[in-house]
């Protein structure tokens, strides 16, 4: 059986989703923009093997608003583990998630073992990008700012109601086309809805998304990595979304430099072939078994 609750987190509320399954129990997390139901397809193949909780990270989802910092996010799951009585859970997080997960493990020694799944902040410096003209770097990152930007400025919008079913529509058909469950894609979709006072909003709001880019951005896992002392493993992607072709060239060198700090710090880490940063989407069978192994053999 699958349930629901929320949990008490202190400062707001984390809404939480126990897809229940078999010992030992393992925390999901999803990435920045999703929720839990983002997670559904990945939790159902994991609970095969684990006791899976997924959660709505602060606001997200159903879950309380409040100030974001690496510090509150782990607090909140804390929480969650605390109340739902999980001992030593893994942790497995994606894109952002991965970044929890990361910080978890360097501050839990005792942890079974933690994975990030792509949880590793953008390309924003020139020295991260390894092998690539200086130049190019340069100019490609400002493009790549600049479109950050512009999408920033439609964060927390007020949709028009009349917006909505097409909008509905549109994440159906992106549904389909990378292959998703569009049943729990729509549903994910719904979960970030606000309704208040005869209006609706997309979550996270405005505030929440401008916190979570300054941290991430500002995120070096390296030192984190070296400092873990739980098994640790980062899945890594082999190739790009539609959305990163346009900078292939400076994407595959950002993957050398992530790959480069993960060898460095002495992390496990694995590139999963023909799988992009939508891996959780595209390869949920795949990843649930090797994340499993891997727990299994740390």
């Amino acid at each position: 059986m699958i349930n629901d609750r929320l949990v008490d987190a202190g400062e707001l509320p984390i809404a939480v989703r126990d897809f229940g399954g078999s010992e030992p129990p393992l925390v999901l997390l999803h990435g920045a923009g999703g929720n839990l139901a983002h997670m559904t397809t990945l939790a159902r193949a994991l609970r095969v093997r684990h006791r899976v909780i997924t959660l709505d990270l602060r606001g997200h989802g159903r879950s309380g608003d409040g100030p974001w910092s690496w510090d509150a996010a782990l607090a909140d799951v804390a929480a969650v583990v605390v109340q739902m009585e999980l001992d030593r859970p893994a942790v497995v997080g994606h894109s952002l998630g991965g970044m929890i997960a990361a910080l978890w493990g360097e501050r839990h020694p005792e942890a079974p073992g933690v994975v990030s799944l792509d949880g590793n902040p953008p390309p924003t410096r020139t020295e991260h990008l390894p092998g690539m003209d200086l130049g190019k770097a340069a100019a490609e990152l400002a493009e790549l700012r600049a479109l950050a930007d512009r999408a920033a400025e439609g964060t927390g919008r007020v949709i028009p109601a009349e917006e909505l079913p097409d909008l509905v529509e549109r994440q159906q058909a992106a549904a389909r086309d990378m292959g998703a469950n569009e049943k729990v894609w729509i549903e994910g979709f719904r979960r970030n809805l606000v309704h208040s006072g005869g209006e609706t909003s997309i979550r996270p709001a405005a505030g929440t998304a401008s916190e979570l880019r300054t941290l991430i951005e500002d995120l070096d896992l390296g030192p984190v990595y070296r400092a873990t002392r739980c098994p640790e493993l980062v899945v890594l992607p082999t190739r790009n979304t539609p959305e990163q072709e346009g900078f292939a060239e400076l994407y595959e060198a950002h993957r050398r430099f992530v790959r480069e700090q993960a060898e460095h710090s002495g992390v496990r880490f694995v590139q999963l072939a023909d799988a992009s940063q939508a891996m959780v989407i595209e390869q949920p069978d795949l990843l649930a078994s090797l994340i499993s192994d891997f727990l299994k053999q740390s």
